[in-house]
């Protein structure tokens, strides 16, 4: 009983760090071009590229990220990130010209790179087995509906009409960073108790993770299913506006349909998705991707006004439907896939496989709509069967802890990474 009252704990914390950590980004990410624009009077263009060549500098911050999660654990790492972020936000009401809002966007977008490995890393230590895959759940959908609650405190206080309503929303972006960094550093971890200083790690550092086939695949595999999750705010209202005439404001519908539907259903959907391998889980989801591309596609060729609506609903449905079977499930198998000693590099390697198509999936994206709008999204359901097939082609090549919520145990991190670990299981208890 008290075992499970301190892991209740951990996760209580764990979630409150989350919902303050939403809520502050929610203030701010809808109006990140905005406020710029706003306090300094440069060009949105000009503002958008400086942005741009933040992100894209701050990639070098994804495996020094990962080293030093090895090294100090994720926790420090995690609390860092926050710290550094709400540093750069402190600085945002400073700014005055393109030299000062490049060095404080750059600050910030070092802590937004580290972010993704290492709050992996640090639930991978906190929670194991399907406790993995329901906090990842409850991430997912109280980040969601923390952001739609954070994106309404901005209009309310924009609302106010007046140059300090700016400043306030960028301040409490930091005030919600700095609240999320003391949650998380109040988390106690398995490095509590050990000797004081960096721990010692396996020799080899990323070239562990070039060894490790399986988990480099995986990664590989989650880049075409990357570019896919992009399609709602990149392709998908420019697809509705220029090339099926559909008003500007079923953009923001969609969106909030695709919101609600992740913030109500990915706990309940992911608790019933335990009883089953993750890895057919992820692949159902990529399948599901697949079939919604072709379906925007088809919409195309419709020229009834209702019939479209339909399809566009329909297909968003789809959408959601696949981010609802991927998206924690995903996460719970990579962490799973990862050896406990080199975590946090082996992170590091998977978040780029996100990080460089969010990266590019603007110009991307972009061009192939400028081609043909049917052919990117046939392109995007090809990448994503692509990734699906694979997904279930790797799945006697993981480990077994990481395939299956209910296996028993982690996975042997003293066995040689990249050998096959998992064993068949009882069909009748994971199917």
């Amino acid at each position: 009983m008290k075992k499970r009252s301190i892991k209740n704990s951990v996760k209580a914390k764990y979630m409150l760090g989350m919902v303050v950590d939403a809520i502050g980004s929610g203030m701010y990410l809808p109006l990140s071009l905005l406020y710029f624009h706003h306090v300094t009077g440069l060009s949105l263009t000009r503002v958008g590229a400086i942005m741009t060549t933040a992100a894209v500098i701050s990639l070098v911050s994804n495996p020094v990220a990962g080293v030093l999660i090895d090294r100090f654990g994720a926790r420090t790492v995690v609390v860092g990130g926050y710290l550094l972020r709400a540093a750069g936000f402190c600085v945002y009401p400073l700014v005055d010209n393109g030299g000062v809002m490049f060095a404080a966007v750059l600050v910030v977008a070092f802590g937004d790179m580290a972010y993704p490995p290492s709050i992996q890393s640090f639930v991978a230590e906190i929670v194991r087995g399907r406790e993995r895959d329901e906090l990842l759940a409850a991430q997912r959908s109280l980040r969601n509906a923390g952001l739609g609650a954070g994106g309404l405190l901005a209009g309310a206080v924009l609302a106010l009409d007046s140059d300090t309503a700016y400043h306030v929303i960028v301040l409490g972006a930091a005030a919600g960073y700095l609240a999320a960094a003391a949650c998380m550093r109040s988390i106690p971890t398995a490095r509590d108790g050990a000797p004081a200083g960096p721990r010692t790690t396996r020799a080899g550092g990323y070239r562990l993770v070039v060894r490790n086939r399986p988990f480099l695949a995986l990664s590989l595999l989650n880049i075409p299913t990357a570019f896919g999750y992009m399609v709602l705010s990149v392709s998908l209202p420019v697809y509705l506006t220029q090339e099926l005439d559909a008003a500007d404001s079923l953009v923001g519908v969609l969106y909030a349909v695709n919101t609600a539907g992740i913030a109500l259903l990915q706990i309940p959907v992911t608790r019933a998705l335990v009883r089953f391998r993750r890895t057919r889980a992820v692949s159902a989801g990529a399948g599901i991707f697949a079939l919604s591309f072709l379906v925007y596609a088809a919409l195309s060729t419709l020229s009834d006004h209702t019939v479209l609506l339909v399809g566009v609903f329909g297909a968003t449905a789809l959408f959601t439907v696949g981010e609802l079977l991927h998206g924690a499930t995903a996460s719970a198998l990579v962490a799973g896939a990862a050896p406990e000693e080199t975590r946090g590099r082996h992170m590091a390697v998977y978040q780029l496989s996100w990080a460089v198509p969010i990266a590019l999936a603007p110009a991307v994206l972009t061009a192939l709509l400028s081609v043909s709008a049917t052919g990117m999204w046939l392109l995007l359901a090809a990448g994503v069967t692509v990734s699906a097939v694979g997904a279930l082609a790797l799945e006697r090549r993981l480990p077994e802890a990481a395939v299956h919520p209910l296996a028993p145990k982690e996975p042997d991190t003293a066995k040689p990474s990249g050998e096959p670990l998992r064993e068949e299981r009882d069909e009748g208890l994971v199917r």
